[in-house]
């Protein structure tokens, strides 16, 4: 199996393309600094954010990303005691458009499209994923988020749906495409089940004992095809 086995390479954006960890622990700055509190770790928050965010898809699968970001920065307050208002859940709903890219990201991605097409699908609403857009340099062939689907990953809907669309309307079939993630709760485990074959972008260094920082953990490791630990590293290893 080798990198040039395939034409397509789909994407998660968030945590893969998007440093969304340190974009999520920036977006909770003014709830730590207007409680006072400095005993919040960046670790501890993340770890949280994970639990609560995956439990609020599941249970609002419909609910656009921004609006559910809403409602985990909520519940992150009530988790660790803290005090948060309407005004601030709000503006943690709206910072997805200030997380920012990881410094590989562009670079990568314009070397990779010169082999693959590029199609996104990820748990986002379509004007966040239009605003994180404009800092990956590329245009993507094809685009499908939460908010078009009707659900998050990992429910086996959002695959369902990006394999009949690029069916339908690219003539791409299973066997075509590689799934480039770095969640394996979010992306490896249904993109297994969904037959398709895997690159793990392991930015947290989870194959050598990282912790799950925003990533919701797995009981069971999926195997993947490729394992990099940047998208720098994978673009770099595609033949010329």
């Amino acid at each position: 199996m080798e990198l040039s086995d395939y034409s397509v390479l789909t994407f998660d954006c968030y945590g893969t393309l998007i440093d969304w960890e340190s974009g999520v622990w920036d977006a909770m700055q003014p709830l730590l600094q207007a409680s006072g509190r400095d005993d919040v770790t960046r670790a501890s928050a993340l770890a949280a954010f994970a639990g609560i965010e995956s439990a609020q898809q599941a249970q609002t699968p419909s609910l656009v990303y921004c609006q559910l970001l809403e409602r985990v920065h909520a519940q992150l307050a009530d988790r660790f005691s803290l005090q948060s208002d309407a005004g601030m859940d709000r503006a943690f709903g709206a910072s997805v458009p200030h997380w920012p890219a990881f410094p590989d990201t562009a670079d990568a991605l314009r070397i990779l499209k010169q082999h693959y097409k590029l199609v996104i699908v990820s748990n986002i609403d379509r004007a966040g994923f239009a605003a994180s857009n404009r800092k990956l340099g590329v245009a993507f062939d094809a685009v499908y988020t939460a908010q078009d689907i009707g659900s998050y990953k990992p429910d086996p809907r959002n695959f369902q749906y990006m394999l009949g669309h690029l069916a339908d309307d690219l003539g791409i079939s299973p066997g075509d495409i590689l799934h480039t993630a770095q969640s394996l709760f979010h992306d490896h485990a249904p993109a297994r089940d969904a037959g398709l074959a895997r690159a793990w972008i392991d930015r947290q260094g989870q194959s050598k004992g990282g912790d799950w920082g925003a990533t919701t953990p797995v009981a069971d490791r999926p195997d993947v095809d490729f394992l990099f630990a940047t998208l720098g590293a994978m673009a770099q290893a595609v033949p010329g």
